[in-house]
């Protein structure tokens, strides 16, 4: 296991894993981190190609992606844990979840979708790929915080525009071309929905562009036991635009959740 990933907060708490959004790294969970570490065992993690996690020679496929999840909980020796996956990250959930369910006690997914991408998105990804095989991330990192955040952010939220540009140009760009590579691989994990057997908590900023609201809610509604909610006043990154209701929501889940 060569992911880089950080073990905080209780070991008697509940277990939970927070998997980042692309082209991200585990940074971006710092306010939630802050937030769970009193009451719960909080891991967070590079997922590979980014961050301080390579690449190495591994095929670029959701299925790497998941495998890498269960073998940090397998160094951990975490039988299972609340899997939270945000973008990218849930889709490494869903994957997970679908091949392993027994690894959740819980799921939380957040400004993510079950469905693969669309031919469209595709060749926007290749061509991300061939722009950033070209001329490397400067470029690609503003067009990524256009798409991620919504308009009041970009506007007014100066430090966290900032520090997700810092954190994207840090990475290696052929470790995110990698991580795009995966996205694009992704099949459509919608049909596994309905046989998810832990309760499920779905979030979406309500400017989410990338992933709208009413996605979200098509996903609560196929699963047996969710819940959706939207987060205002916040773009694709949710949890780092509006920390305090995505907090509050993981907490009351949390306290709901059974033991």
């Amino acid at each position: 296991m060569t992911a880089f990933f950080l073990d905080q907060g209780t070991r008697t708490g509940t277990p939970i894993v927070l998997i980042h959004g692309y082209p991200f790294d585990h940074t971006m969970w710092e306010p939630q981190v802050q937030a769970l570490k009193t009451q719960c065992r909080v891991i967070t993690y590079d997922v590979r190609g980014l961050g301080r996690s390579p690449a190495g020679d591994a095929p670029a496929t959701m299925d790497q992606l998941a495998d890498d999840l269960f073998a940090l909980l397998d160094v951990l020796r975490m039988p299972a844990a609340v899997l939270c996956g945000l973008s990218l990250g849930g889709y490494i959930v869903l994957r997970a979840i679908e091949r392993a369910p027994q690894r959740a006690l819980g799921l939380i997914l957040a400004d993510t979708r079950s469905q693969p991408d669309t031919d469209e998105a595709r060749q926007a990804r290749l061509a991300a790929i061939r722009q950033i095989e070209a001329e490397g991330l400067k470029n690609a990192a503003e067009d990524s915080l256009r798409k991620v955040f919504a308009p009041r952010t970009l506007a007014q939220n100066k430090p966290c525009v900032d520090a997700i540009r810092k954190t994207i140009l840090k990475n290696d760009p052929q470790g995110v071309c990698f991580a795009a590579k995966a996205i694009m691989s992704r099949a459509d994990t919608t049909p596994a929905l309905a046989r998810i057997k832990v309760r499920a908590l779905v979030m979406a900023g309500e400017h989410d562009s990338l992933t709208p609201p009413a996605v979200g809610q098509a996903m609560a509604q196929a699963i047996p036991e969710a819940r959706f909610v939207q987060i205002p006043d916040a773009g694709h990154l949710s949890s780092l635009e509006n920390p305090a209701a995505f907090n509050k929501h993981i907490l009351d889940y949390l306290l709901d959740l059974p033991q």
